[in-house]
């Protein structure tokens, strides 16, 4: 199964065209805030369930503020990150997890990617794709995430880059 995971796209879907393209067609599409009312549009163009969560320029909509989707053994608490103070730390948005009962946490915000995997079974690994749109990142590339379950069931997560350099990879 492979989700791909993206934030703060600002109404600006034209990168997120070209992620599409150059990946194999998503069975999920997780985007974590800022889609400033364009989910139809991403709904139709990525052609897979998708799960949105409201960032802090979707003003007028009925997004949640926060989702839970669970693949396989990976229960993912889904959020923009906000209300959780993650311009400063993760420690709110941990927490948050952790009350849910969630062994990964995805946000965004920040338009700056981050991957911190898990450490031991009872861990929690944070995920921020940063931004498509508008990143803010040394380099300032766009960036999004895949998060593949194998046929084990093990989850393999990846921020990639819309540039040719640069991939960070982790196994889960």
């Amino acid at each position: 199964m492979r989700i791909l995971v993206v934030s703060d796209t600002h109404g600006h879907e034209n990168n997120l065209e070209r992620v599409l393209k150059k990946i194999r067609k998503p069975d999920h599409l997780i985007h974590c805030g800022d889609v400033e009312g364009h989910q139809k549009i991403i709904r139709e163009m990525a052609g897979c369930p998708c799960t949105f969560v409201r960032g802090n320029n979707d003003f007028f909509t009925d997004l949640q503020i926060s989702e839970i989707v669970e693949f396989g053994k990976y229960r993912i608490y889904v959020t923009h990150g906000h209300l959780h103070g993650v311009s400063w730390d993760n420690s709110e948005v941990l927490k948050e997890a952790r009350e849910n009962g969630c062994n990964v946490v995805m946000y965004g915000h920040t338009h700056v990617p981050v991957l911190q995997q898990a450490v031991s079974d009872d861990g929690i690994t944070v995920l921020n794709p940063g931004s498509l749109a508008y990143p803010r990142q040394s380099g300032r590339k766009p960036s999004y995430a895949v998060m593949e379950i194998d046929r084990f069931g093990r989850a393999h997560y990846q921020i990639n880059y819309l540039t040719r350099s640069g991939r960070i990879s982790f196994w889960g």
